[in-house]
């Protein structure tokens, strides 16, 4: 996972190995299933690997 302040932007990504100190956080596919952005924030998942099954809608 991978954040932008100044776009309000959360992005999750492949593990493909180490992550620079402050540019992000690995996660597990479990922990990255449940993540959620900050109100007025938006989440991009850019992972490769298949999901079997999608997240709810939440109204």
């Amino acid at each position: 996972m991978s954040y932008n302040y100044d776009d309000r932007s959360v992005r999750l990504d492949d593990l493909l190995g180490a992550v620079e100190p402050g540019t992000g956080y690995h996660l597990c596919a479990s922990h990255s299933d449940r993540l959620s952005p900050p109100l007025g924030w938006t989440l991009t998942d850019h992972r490769s690997t298949s999901r079997l099954f999608a997240p709810l809608e939440v109204a």
